[in-house]
C-alpha cells in the first residue's frame, strides 16, 4: 500500500518530473556501479553486467512508459562521466533507450505478471525482456563504433556479443529484485529466519572457495541456488545469484580463480557463460516453485470450501429456500424446499 500511494502522489502536478529525475539518478548511480568492474575485448571496454538495464526496465514495468526521458537522461550523464559527448553518442542514448522501451512492450503483450509467480512469467523475462531486446541496444551501440571508425569491422561480433550479454545480465539480475522490492511488505516477515541466516553464512563461505579456486569449481554454487529457490524462493534465489555474479565478475577483473591464465576473449567466454546460467536457474527454478506453490494453495483452498459443503450436507443442513423474482407474497408449492431426513 505505501508503494501505491507513493507512486500516486508522483503522478500529482508536478510529481512528473520528480519521477524521471529519480529514474535518471536511480540509472546514473547504477551505471557507475557497473562501470567499477571492466574488460577489455578487442581493445572497446565493455562491462560483464550492465545494471542500468534492470533499472530502466523495472522503472517502465513500475511506473510506465511515461518516464522513459529519466533513462535518456541517466545514460547521458553516465556517458558523460566516461567522455566528452559527441553527435555519435545520440544514437547510443537511442539504443539504451529504445531497449527497455521495446522490452516492456514485448512483456506487456505477453501478459507478464511483475510478481513473477508464474513460469510463464519468468521465460517471458528471459528471453523477451533480457534476450531480445537486448539485441537493439548491443546493435546500436556496436554498430555507432564501427560506423565512426572506433572499431574494426573484424571486431563487431566479439564486442556486439559481449555488450549483449552485459545489457542481458542486467535486465536478468537486477530487474527481478526491483520488482520484488517494490512489492514486498514492509517490515517483511521474520519466518524460517535461521534457515536463512544458516543460507547467507553458507553462501558467503561457499561462493568466494568456488570462485578464487585454482581449480574450476564453479558449479559448486548450484546448490545454493536450488536451496534458495526451493526454501525462499525468488526473493532468496536472485540474491543469491546476484552475490555470486558479483564476486564472479570481481575475480575474473582480476584475472584471478577460475579465470587465472585465460585471454581476455576467454575471460569473458567463460564469465558470461557462467552468469547466464546461473540466472536462468534461478529465475526459472525459482519462478516453477512460486507457480507450484499457488496452484497447491489454490487446491487445499478449493478443498476445504468442499469439506465444509459437505459438513453442511451431512449435519441435515438445507440450502435456503430460493424464490421466484416479484413472487414474495405468493409461494408455489413446486418452489418450496425438499424435506430433509433426520441425522
Amino acid at each position: 500500500m505505501a508503494a501505491v500511494v507513493g507512486i500516486d502522489e508522483l503522478r500529482r502536478p508536478g510529481g512528473y518530473a520528480v519521477e524521471v529525475l529519480a529514474v535518471a539518478a536511480c540509472y546514473y548511480a547504477a551505471a557507475r556501479l557497473g562501470l567499477l568492474r571492466e574488460l577489455s575485448v578487442e581493445g572497446a571496454v565493455v562491462t560483464p553486467i550492465w545494471p542500468p538495464t534492470g533499472v530502466a526496465v523495472a522503472a517502465l514495468l513500475i511506473l510506465g512508459l511515461r518516464c522513459w526521458p529519466g533513462i535518456t537522461i541517466g545514460a547521458l550523464f553516465a556517458v558523460m562521466s566516461l567522455t566528452t559527448p559527441r553527435m555519435g553518442v545520440l544514437g547510443t542514448l537511442a539504443g539504451q533507450t529504445v531497449a527497455p522501451v521495446c522490452a516492456v512492450l514485448l512483456l506487456r503483450r505477453a501478459r507478464f505478471h511483475t510478481d513473477l509467480g508464474r513460469l510463464k512469467d519468468g521465460v517471458a523475462l528471459v528471453f523477451l525482456g533480457a534476450l531480445t531486446a537486448m539485441l537493439i541496444s548491443a546493435s546500436v551501440g556496436v554498430g555507432l563504433l564501427v560506423l565512426t571508425d572506433k572499431l574494426g569491422v573484424g571486431s563487431f561480433w566479439p564486442v556486439w556479443l559481449a555488450w549483449w550479454v552485459g545489457d542481458a545480465m542486467g535486465v536478468l539480475l537486477v530487474t527481478p529484485l526491483l520488482l520484488l522490492l517494490h512489492r514486498a511488505r514492509w517490515p517483511p516477515p521474520l519466518g524460517r529466519w535461521q534457515e536463512a541466516t544458516a543460507l547467507a553464512v553458507v553462501t558467503c563461505a561457499v561462493v568466494p572457495v568456488a570462485v578464487y579456486s585454482s581449480i574450476s569449481v564453479l558449479y559448486l554454487v548450484y546448490p545454493l541456488l536450488i536451496w534458495a529457490a526451493l526454501r525462499f524462493q525468488l526473493v532468496g534465489s536472485m540474491l543469491c545469484a546476484l552475490l555470486m555474479s558479483v564476486l564472479a565478475t570481481v575475480a575474473a577483473t582480476d584475472r584471478a580463480g577460475a579465470f587465472a591464465g585465460l585471454s581476455q576473449i576467454e575471460i569473458m567466454a567463460k564469465l558470461q557463460a557462467f552468469n547466464g546460467a546461473m540466472a536462468l536457474t534461478a529465475l526459472l527454478l525459482s519462478a516453477l516453485i512460486t507457480e507450484q506453490r499457488n496452484t497447491r494453495n489454490s487446491v487445499e483452498k478449493a478443498c476445504q470450501e468442499l469439506v465444509e459443503v459437505l459438513e453442511h450436507l451431512t449435519a441435515g443442513e438445507a440450502p435456503p429456500p430460493q424464490t421466484q423474482p416479484g413472487s414474495e407474497g405468493d409461494e408455489d408449492p413446486d418452489d418450496r424446499p425438499w424435506p430433509t431426513a433426520p441425522p
